[in-house]
């Protein structure tokens, strides 16, 4: 991994977007560095004002999950100035690429719901047929669907009242 100052490395960045504009994905990773073979105590462990004043970079890794990868280290007192720049290549970058949702399959499955829901608070029906003979699978499978409806239309009554209780 190539590790680049803050100015190529957001050269290669924008260049990377610009790449994978059409197809593709590109990776980005931040983390905290810490000095080798350390443990950091954290924050509430050993106080607020730990006695440590070294200051931990930021790495920042970008990666297009092929030959493309490359870093660059952030250090703290640069951190906004650098977070400004990034933050505008992004904005930059997300405006071209990103594509509108499709909502088509959301409003199917709202659709859906919609008819369960009217299905459901429908007035049961009769069972009539034969108990025995001809018709006497369909009106058993009948009787079935009426069960199950009774059963659903309980159990959203329910929920409907222990949505008014906590309501109040």
């Amino acid at each position: 991994m190539e590790l680049l100052d803050h100015d190529s490395f957001l050269t290669r960045l924008e260049e990377l977007f610009e790449s994978s504009q059409q197809h593709g994905s590109v990776w980005i990773t931040h983390k905290r560095l810490r000095y080798e073979d350390e443990d950091i105590a954290m924050g509430h462990a050993t106080g607020a004002s730990g006695g440590d004043e070294r200051e931990y970079p930021c790495l920042i890794r970008v990666t297009d999950g092929g030959a493309a990868r490359f870093s660059t280290r952030v250090l703290s007192s640069e951190l906004s100035k650098f977070h400004a720049a990034y933050g505008n290549l992004l904005k930059s970058a997300f405006s071209t690429t990103l594509r509108k949702r499709d909502k088509k399959k959301e409003k199917l499955k709202a659709e859906e719901a919609a008819k369960r829901k009217k299905k459901m608070t429908e007035q049961v029906i009769v069972v009539e047929g034969p108990k025995r003979g001809n018709g006497r699978r369909k009106r058993q499978k009948k009787i079935k669907a009426l069960q199950k409806q009774l059963l659903s239309q309980q159990k959203a009554k329910e929920r409907e009242e222990a949505a008014a209780v906590r309501g109040s």
